[in-house]
């Protein structure tokens, strides 16, 4: 079965979610990807907009110092998060997660987790998977932190990191004033930043 992968960090671009599909090693990271079984490219991708608050956590990653994207697991009424759907099969997106979460192997129960909305499968920093719905007759799914918001130390984002979702908005159909004022109102961004310093950041003077 085909399902739809929400990404709303890094994979908002997609020369970088192919990484994960073909095993090859993304701009700005230091880690090469195994690759899915499957190297098959996503049938459709398009836009979707996610009510989950966005924030950047963790210390240090494979982009080097500083967070990386996670969503609160609660919706809240004044938050959007802007998210990519890729419409991938079910083996691809279970090679993904595995991926995510630096593990070999993999197996995703996808009826119980669309029967209870969202499931925690693994203890590592993308191990919840969320239960969106369903566009054109495919389930969405996505992951996250399965530790709460409110649980987590906020740190802002590597320059490598958050360069690649930025690429990923303008990607999208996003300016660059628009990318800025998207980013800067999400935590570890609006703590660190204005928004004549995060433009600059992002995309020079």
């Amino acid at each position: 079965m085909d399902v739809w992968y929400v990404s709303y960090g890094s994979n908002l671009l997609e020369e970088r979610f192919l990484c994960y599909i073909n095993g090859q090693t993304p701009e700005g990271s230091t880690k090469p990807e195994n690759g899915c079984r499957d190297h098959t490219p996503p049938k459709q991708t398009r836009r979707i907009d996610l009510p989950y608050p966005l924030y950047f956590a963790k210390q240090q990653s494979k982009w080097g110092q500083g967070g990386v994207a996670f969503i609160d697991h609660q919706q809240a009424s004044n938050e959007i998060t802007i998210g990519r759907q890729y419409l991938i099969t079910e083996e691809q997106f279970t090679d993904v997660i595995a991926q995510e979460n630096n593990i070999q192997e993999l197996h995703i129960d996808f009826t119980s987790i669309i029967k209870e909305n969202t499931k925690t499968i693994l203890s590592s920093w993308y191990g919840k998977i969320l239960y969106l719905g369903t566009n054109d007759g495919y389930p969405i799914f996505t992951f996250t932190n399965p530790n709460p918001m409110n649980k987590e130390t906020i740190y802002s984002p590597a320059l490598t990191y958050i360069t690649v979702i930025a690429k990923g908005l303008l990607e999208l159909g996003l300016s660059k004033n628009q990318v800025v004022s998207y980013l800067f109102h999400k935590k570890g961004i609006r703590e660190y930043f204005s928004i004549s310093s995060l433009y600059t950041y992002l995309f020079g003077s």
